[in-house]
């Protein structure tokens, strides 16, 4: 048996965050992260909304991005304190999944972070309060899954939280605010979206379901992630809805071992200054991953149909394989995203020799891979790495070498 499971309700379109005033209850808080919510009116705007519906309203702001595990306590403290029976959440991905987390803890005092890890182990939630999720960026789509990633500095891993406990009651898209993205922010989440849409059309658990708005997801992105990029807001709204989707798809059909390698590189090499953005790492990888699992007879079929979809040369489903590698390397290259960490410069954009030291990353290349393959994603890949294998395949990620294994 699969299980296929969305928001309650999903207000979508421009104007939709006036949804917020409909809401019933006496308490929200609202998590923010940075200022950009604040100076574009999007916060005093909701924080209005749900005054309007009769709710006392307090703000937890500064979630920083990749929000740690510290972060994480603070918030579901504050919550504690104040006792909100609603929690908004409006950002990307950041405050989002923070905002989760806390209200893990806000539920359950005494859960631990560690016990927040047990894959699909959560207890049932909502005894305190319901989650609102607001996106303002177009790709992560944590505002419809069941997942939130949260940072270990002591251990520089990024951990998956998965349960479908976690999956927003509402989920807002509202592409007005995604609108204000800088560019750089455009090329990573929407590598993410496509990285998500892939990976779960390939997934081992995918579905019909899942299937249908992945494929729509994919074919949104290949019409309007470059136009996005470049300034063109029609495209820019259009993205906001195929991230959503993607994410629509990836909740329940899952991932695969992209988004296992980003979780373990992206805060691997922060004493050098800089973290692997999980958008731009997601980009680097994806091209070796499809490599990969193309060995595996189904997926290079599934591969195959989505290079058909998106109208891409190849009579063979090997032609087609290479094809999407093409195409999603070529997207890369239009929007300055490098093509391996060895070229990974420290502000994500490609250079000769990146911010991660080739000793180092060697050194550290048989625990990231490890790491890697006891990652909550890997197990719906479509091929299961060894240790030797996801080595070689990290290494051709740094590299930026074929992958004929």
């Amino acid at each position: 048996m699969k299980r296929f499971t969305n928001p309650r309700d999903i207000y979508h379109g421009k104007g939709a965050l006036a949804a917020l005033k409909d809401f019933e209850g006496k308490k929200a808080v609202i998590c923010i992260g940075g200022s950009s919510m604040k100076k574009f009116g999007f916060l005093d705007r909701a924080k209005g909304y749900l005054e309007a519906a009769g709710m006392e309203v307090k703000v937890f702001e500064g979630i920083e991005p990749d929000p740690s595990v510290e972060t994480v306590m603070k918030g579901a403290a504050f919550m504690q304190e104040f006792g909100p029976d609603w929690i908004v959440a409006i950002g990307g991905g950041s405050p989002i999944d923070a905002a989760k987390a806390m209200w893990i803890k806000y539920e359950y005092p005494d859960t631990t972070f560690e016990d927040m890890c047990k894959v699909f182990g959560l207890p049932k939630l909502r005894t305190k309060a319901k989650f609102c999720a607001v996106s303002s960026t177009s790709g992560t789509a944590t505002e419809v899954t069941a997942f939130s990633i949260i940072t270990d500095y002591s251990k520089g891993i990024k951990f998956p939280i998965a349960d479908f406990e976690i999956t927003p009651d509402v989920a807002i898209v509202d592409p007005e605010l995604a609108e204000t993205m800088p560019q750089k922010l455009v090329a990573h989440t929407g590598m993410d979206a496509l990285t998500h849409a892939i990976e779960a059309y390939v997934s081992t658990v995918h579905s019909d379901f899942t299937d249908a708005p992945a494929i729509r997801a994919i074919e949104m992105i290949q019409r309007d992630l470059v136009n996005s990029y470049n300034g063109d807001m029609v495209a820019r709204d259009n993205m906001h809805s195929a991230q959503c989707l993607a994410g629509i798809a990836f909740s329940s059909g899952l991932l695969g071992i992209v988004h296992s390698m980003a979780h373990k590189t992206g805060a691997a090499f922060a004493e050098y200054g800089a973290h692997i953005i999980h958008g731009a790492a997601n980009a680097m990888y994806l091209p070796k991953v499809i490599a990969f699992n193309a060995k595996n007879a189904e997926a290079k079929q599934r591969y195959g149909v989505i290079a058909k979809y998106l109208g891409l040369a190849g009579e063979t489903d090997d032609d087609k394989v290479k094809s999407l590698i093409a195409f999603v390397r070529d997207l890369s290259e239009k929007m300055r995203i490098p093509h391996g960490i060895k070229f990974y410069g420290a502000d994500s954009y490609p250079t000769e020799q990146g911010f991660v030291p080739e000793k180092v990353f060697l050194e550290k290349l048989p625990e990231i891979a490890k790491n890697a393959i006891l990652d909550a994603c890997t197990g719906s890949n479509p091929r299961q790495p060894t240790q030797e294998e996801m080595e070689k395949l990290l290494k051709c990620c740094y590299y930026d070498l074929d992958v004929d294994f």
